[in-house]
């Protein structure tokens, strides 16, 4: 269990020292931009990598059991964020790295980012957030918890870090979207455009989400249904 709680504070904590302090600053000096991603991209995985082996290495300590509400509730925060997940991937998004130019376009608020402008960060932490409700054993709370963090500590990291270096851009984009879903909207500076967001991203949110349900058992074990 002392490997899985070293790798599970590894993971967060190397992403959020490297992508969200000056370290990055001096290492994109050092090594240049591209070299730096791949350096970062490899640590990652290696994280990565060291959690998902020490949590199959991890004793089982069952901490509750979750009823058949939980489970539900659970599935369906899953298919929430796998929506979050494909819409923001495959969304242009000037969070995202190396598409920071996009801040210069003035129709750039479009889609899933009229809901929120991290909407693959508050999916992966939407996703753990179930995993840790029904998983119900202290290795498995680990793990799920290490991997949350980085959605939903990152999503206010990624803004301040781009508060900081864009300025103004930054500040008239904040301005028209929100980071948490839907307040924006709530508030009157956004508004909802359902046809923006493309069908074809839908459909294959949904057709992943399908196809995670039906591997599940065979891949982890274990059904979530």
């Amino acid at each position: 269990m002392t490997a899985l709680v070293l790798a599970a504070l590894f993971l967060p904590l190397t992403h959020f020292g490297i992508s969200s302090s000056r370290l990055r600053d001096a290492l994109v000096r050092r090594l240049g931009e591209q070299p730096y991603r791949g350096l970062y991209s490899l640590i990652t995985l290696g994280a990565l990598v060291w959690l998902v082996r020490s949590y199959r290495a991890a004793p089982t300590e069952l901490l509750w059991v979750a009823p058949a509400a939980v489970r539900g509730v659970a599935v369906a925060m899953v298919f929430v964020a796998f929506l979050l997940m494909v819409l923001g991937a495959t969304t242009p998004n000037p969070t995202t790295i190396g598409a920071e130019r996009l801040l210069e376009r003035p129709d750039v608020v479009r889609g899933i980012l009229r809901v929120t402008r991290n909407p693959f960060l508050w999916g992966v932490g939407l996703w753990a957030l179930a995993h840790v409700a029904v998983v119900g054993d202290l290795a498995g709370v680990v793990l799920f918890a290490s991997i949350g963090a980085l959605g939903l500590i990152g999503a206010p990291l990624v803004d301040a870090k781009k508060a900081e270096r864009h300025g103004e851009r930054w500040r008239a984009f904040a301005a028209a979207t929100s980071s948490v879903p839907f307040l924006a909207v709530a508030q009157g500076r956004q508004r909802l455009a359902l046809s923006e967001i493309g069908w074809w991203r839908v459909v294959l949110a949904v057709a992943l989400f399908v196809a995670t349900l039906l591997v599940h058992r065979w891949a982890f074990g274990v059904s979530p249904l």
